[in-house]
């Protein structure tokens, strides 16, 4: 097109040039308009987690990856904002979970038990919410989301009490490890008032 314009038209004036910058410029958007692109998007799947050696903490690895790659597509398909914002709290926390169970082997048993029922329970809620907010407006569906929707908060706390309830050994050793330090140093005049140089 440049080369046309300058082989028809001439350039040596200012506003030549200003004439032929919006030619190009709506030359440009017409043919984006005409021919607009199609994006991509390209799925580039995490890496295998390492295995550890044990099958159990293992075999809930794999499935906690697979929970949280649900939940993030379920979080990316609903459309509601903060319906969509509890989702991805819920698929970080569960990442979290199914972390936490690599590093302390055991919480294997309350890590099952979260991943075999209230995992996939809310899962199931999810994928209805997902499914029936693309259906019309109707008592029973406007009814059910709302349910869905007032569950998700108390879903949310629960997950992070599961979180938190991972660390409770953890708590308790590491209390265990204070209290008997503090003892060490009293015994031996180190603590506080007793410390004397």
């Amino acid at each position: 097109m440049c080369a046309l314009w300058c082989l028809l038209l001439p350039l040596y004036k200012l506003w030549h040039l200003l004439v032929f910058l919006a030619a190009l410029l709506g030359t440009y958007f017409l043919l984006k308009k005409l021919f607009p692109g199609t994006e991509k998007v390209i799925d580039v799947p995490e890496p295998e987690p390492e295995p550890t050696g044990n099958p159990e903490v293992d075999a809930l690895t794999r499935e906690g990856k697979q929970a949280v790659a649900e939940l993030r597509r379920l979080r990316g398909s609903i459309r509601e904002p903060s319906v969509r914002s509890r989702v991805e709290e819920l698929a970080s926390l569960t990442e979290k979970i199914f972390a936490d169970v690599v590093d302390d082997p055991q919480d294997v048993p309350q890590v099952k038990r979260f991943a075999g029922y209230y995992l996939p329970t809310t899962m199931k809620l999810l994928n209805a919410y997902d499914r029936m907010s693309g259906q019309g407006a109707g008592d029973n569906v406007s009814g059910t989301l709302k349910r869905i929707e007032d569950i998700l908060d108390t879903t949310v706390a629960a997950y992070r009490k599961q979180y938190d309830a991972l660390f409770a050994n953890e708590a308790l050793d590491i209390e265990t490890d204070i209290t008997v330090l503090e003892s060490m140093l009293k015994r031996e005049g180190l603590s506080g008032k007793d410390f004397n140089v």
